[in-house]
């Protein structure tokens, strides 16, 4: 990296914020086109795209360190995220999160001469298009969107009270709620993690 990198006149800090407008256009793409078109879940856009961003700065960065050492700390990085992570994932949201992180990695990547950008450019094409093939051909055949809620009436979790439930937790958010499934049931502190369905 050389001298003054943030110098505008500098070519390599212009082709690192080309590479990240080329990135925010395939996260935009596989986030807001294919994502949330299939799961309508929004609150998890802000996170998706924040480390979608974050990643890429850390990657296009440490190029200034050797190829292996860099791919080492960015893993290592990428691990910790998932480590520390607060919110238990899915398996989808799981899969959205890693091609979100190899999205962001392989635009950040500067591989001048070694490879063309255009190869680049196809490998993000490849993820969103698998990403939207697979969405359509396994689509759901209810179009509820779903969120996972905290209830605190362990009663109501009976087999016997399942309409009540429904009626109940329609009532507490305001939803048109269609069906509810029990994700987790903590007995001590008498909480469960229930998703609803609703339109």
């Amino acid at each position: 990296m050389t001298t003054g990198f943030f110098n505008l006149n500098n070519p390599e800090f212009w082709a690192i914020l080309e590479r990240f407008a080329i990135n925010l256009i395939f996260l935009f793409l596989l986030l807001r086109v294919v994502y949330y078109r299939y799961t309508r879940r929004a609150n998890y856009l802000f996170g998706f795209f924040l480390m979608g961003i974050v990643i890429f700065f850390i990657g296009a960065m440490l190029k200034i360190v050797s190829m292996q050492f860099q791919m080492a700390i960015g893993l290592f990085a990428i691990f910790t995220i998932l480590n520390l992570r607060t919110i238990s994932f899915d398996v989808k949201n799981m899969a959205y999160l890693f091609a979100v992180i190899a999205i962001s990695v392989l635009n950040s990547i500067d591989l001048r001469g070694e490879f063309p950008t255009a190869g680049i450019l196809v490998f993000d094409m490849i993820i969103i298009a698998s990403a939207f093939t697979l969405e359509s051909l396994l689509e759901k055949k209810d179009k509820y969107a779903s969120h996972p809620i905290v209830y605190d009436n362990l009663e109501m979790l009976k087999p016997e009270n399942k309409k009540a439930l429904v009626e109940n937790v329609a009532a507490i958010t305001g939803l048109d709620v269609k069906k509810v499934k029990i994700r987790r049931v903590n007995y001590k502190e008498g909480t469960a993690v229930i998703e609803i369905f609703y339109e």
